[in-house]
């Protein structure tokens, strides 16, 4: 499955964008999945949670993509 989420500025933080792209439901679940290496950006593992996401990245979790776009 595949979103796109429209950000404004220019990044937003990895568990900021979990829960506005409604992959995760809270920002504890958010923190639990990053640490545990569930989550993946531009095909890395990524486990900082305050990992700067930019237009034209690609988050995946749990076979869900989002590209953040502009």
């Amino acid at each position: 499955m595949k979103k796109q989420v429209k950000i404004d500025g220019e990044y937003i933080k990895l568990d900021q964008l979990l829960k506005l792209g409604e992959v995760v439901d809270s920002g504890g679940h958010a923190k639990l999945v990053i640490l545990s290496g569930e989550v993946k950006v531009n095909g890395q593992t990524i486990v900082q949670r305050g990992k700067k996401i930019k237009p034209g990245d690609k988050v995946l979790h749990e076979g869900i993509e989002i590209e953040v776009i502009r």
